[in-house]
């Protein structure tokens, strides 16, 4: 692959961010949830370090779908006919999405849950 500058690297991550939105309804669900997420945090006025974990959470759930679109477009690649490995690769990369998405709710409770104690 030939040298790219820096802003032909930032359009084309741009552009896998656009494509994921255009085309995985899941992707599209959690850029919802992690607006009201924020919207919420607003409402409630978290801390500074609240929005820190906050932001990175989104940011990791964000990510986790990101790299799992890249490794389902690779294994349609290499694999285009059914295969009982690219079928076990693309589980496991959706296995890790619910992992962080699970953890992500685990966050979401003990961030929410402590703010509106205080709150």
């Amino acid at each position: 692959m030939t040298n790219r500058s820096f802003a032909q690297a930032v359009r084309d991550a741009v552009d896998g961010v656009g494509r994921t939105l255009r085309e995985q309804p899941n992707f599209r669900i959690q850029i919802v949830l992690g607006a009201l997420a924020v919207g919420a945090a607003a409402l409630m006025h978290f801390a500074a370090w609240r929005w820190a974990v906050l932001v990175l959470t989104i940011a990791l759930v964000l990510g986790a779908e990101l790299f799992n679109t890249a490794l389902e477009h690779a294994v349609d690649c290499a694999s285009p006919t059914e295969h009982p490995l690219a079928r076990a690769a693309k589980h496991a990369g959706a296995g890790a999405v619910l992992v962080i998405c699970l953890g992500a709710l685990a966050v979401g409770v003990w961030l929410f849950g402590g703010a509106f104690w205080h709150f």
